[in-house]
């Protein structure tokens, strides 16, 4: 029996998925680590927990220390530590190097939440990534627009979901994104190369440093390209293809990359762009699950559930991996404008064409606020064995469905 110590500072819809997978699996017991309050916790998942501890900062070392210390003498002893969230792993680093815990430690946590860091190991094992500089103000960040072009890339070092990011193509956009960062010596901001082609995911399950299993995604647009336009209702399309010829290039580069940041065992997502000339560049990785919807899209495209999956990995090192018999594709439903959700239009046409090709919907719901995540109201999940198949499906929703706030256009 392992004791497993699952820190979740906040029962989020898809916190509380990974949740129930680490709470089912046969040969652990539970405890969990959170700043919500104990009645917040699902009465399903309550009784599968065999203890809970609340902390006022679940994302700091020093509280998920005082959350350990709590489990541990009611467990007997804490096996494993594990959270899916970015701002988790480089603490979660830190507390299994403290404490003799099997895992990622915090110098290969830091290489991959570090996205400077991240690059410089990268370029320093030749492998394809943007140009990039930390810079403290704006003069620093033009000196390297002379050398590097135009148009940039402005984010956080420590970023994740594209949050903070802004594409800039003159000097003067330049200046105005930097001062919005209010970068300083000790909190510098990022820039870095604006690499042009279409954009993709690879995410990947490692086993002592060796790749077992990937995945490829397609964005479509670009998650920067979202957003830059509120209005645009997007889409990830996974091909069956997965092993196809064009993917060759990133496979032969992706397990270097990995080897080179850190990753022995876990699931890792790495963004990474094919340019217009065929070749790819890595854009930045991160050492946790996806997000948007990834783990679900992926599961439904291999007809498994990665869920429980990830967390049997973490805990006993263990992955069968999964075949591809399905593509599969999700499209984001994003409303125009501000407020609330008035309603979705479109919505019984599309079920009724789509039929049993969509596999999982979540609608948006009357009332609901408009999300402050370029991931929208909602979405729906379709699959099928053709490739094309869901891609035509996909294009069919977000040219369909519309979601319509209480400002936004009536009909």
């Amino acid at each position: 029996m392992r004791n497993v110590a699952f820190v979740a500072p906040f029962y989020l819809p898809t916190t509380l998925r990974f949740l129930e997978a680490a709470a089912g699996l046969e040969g652990v017991r539970l405890g969990v680590i959170t700043q919500e309050p104990v009645e917040k916790t699902p009465p399903s998942l309550r009784r599968r927990i065999a203890a809970v501890a609340r902390v006022d900062d679940a994302l700091s070392a020093e509280g998920i220390h005082a959350g350990l210390r709590q489990l541990s003498a009611e467990l007997g002893g804490i096996d494993r530590l594990l959270g899916a969230l970015e701002e988790l792993q480089v603490p979660l680093g830190e507390l299994r190097d403290a404490l003799g815990l099997p895992g990622m430690g915090a110098e290969a946590a830091r290489n991959f939440r570090d996205k400077a860091r991240m690059k410089d190991v990268l370029r320093a094992h030749g492998l394809p990534c943007a140009r990039h500089a930390l810079v403290r103000d704006a003069a620093e960040a033009l000196a390297f627009s002379a050398d590097a072009g135009l148009p940039l890339i402005v984010k956080p070092p420590a970023g994740s979901g594209a949050r903070g990011t802004f594409r800039v193509e003159t000097p003067e956009q330049l200046r105005v994104a930097v001062a919005m960062s209010a970068p300083s010596a000790d909190r510098p901001t990022l820039i870095e190369e604006f690499v042009g082609g279409d954009e993709h995911s690879f995410d990947a399950v490692s086993i002592g440093g060796q790749v077992m299993w990937h995945s490829i995604n397609h964005y479509l647009p670009s998650p920067l390209e979202v957003l830059r336009e509120p209005w645009i209702q997007w889409c990830v399309l996974l091909p069956r293809e997965v092993d196809s010829p064009r993917y060759e290039e990133i496979r032969r580069v992706a397990g270097p990359a990995l080897d080179a940041l850190g990753m022995e065992t876990g699931l890792s997502h790495m963004e990474w762009f094919r340019r217009p000339d065929g070749t790819v560049a890595i854009s930045e990785v991160g050492a946790r699950p996806p997000g948007a919807q990834f783990v679900t899209l992926i599961s439904h495209a291999h007809d498994f559930d990665l869920y429980e999956a990830w967390a049997r990995l973490l805990v006993f090192d263990a992955f069968d991996p999964p075949a591809r018999p399905y593509a599969a594709g999700a499209a984001y439903l994003r409303g125009q404008g501000h407020g609330r959700v008035r309603r979705v239009a479109g919505l019984e046409k599309i079920a009724k064409d789509l039929g049993p090709l969509a596999v999982e919907w979540r609608l948006p719901r009357p009332g609901q606020a408009r999300s402050a995540s370029y991931e929208g109201e909602g979405y729906i999940i379709v699959r099928h064995p053709r490739t094309e198949v869901v891609e035509e499906a996909l294009g069919r929703i977000i040219t369909r469905v519309r979601v319509e706030l209480d400002d936004g256009p009536s009909t």
